[in-house]
């Protein structure tokens, strides 16, 4: 799968996600849920606009992502149509 993410730094000087790019497909990202970091690769879990979580995985030393996980919101499960 091809995974492309756009981040951003805030005030506090933490990087954080503001979109990414699953096989083309354009997500917002509505919520950076939470982040950690290991000796050369950093995880983050995020909440896209579509209501799904997302943990994203980047190798620092390639600079390549990977999506490591992927929860399919429960009112699309639910029912609720996708947009």
């Amino acid at each position: 799968m091809q995974v492309q993410v756009e981040t951003f730094v805030d005030k506090g000087g933490a990087e954080k996600l503001r979109r990414l790019y699953l096989n083309g497909r354009q997500i917002e990202v509505a919520e950076n849920i939470d982040q950690w970091h290991g000796a050369d690769h950093r995880y983050f879990k995020v909440r896209g606009g579509d209501g799904n979580i997302y943990i994203l995985h980047v190798d620092d030393l390639r600079a390549e992502w990977a999506l490591t996980m992927y929860q399919r919101s429960q009112t699309q499960d639910a029912g609720t149509p996708e947009r």
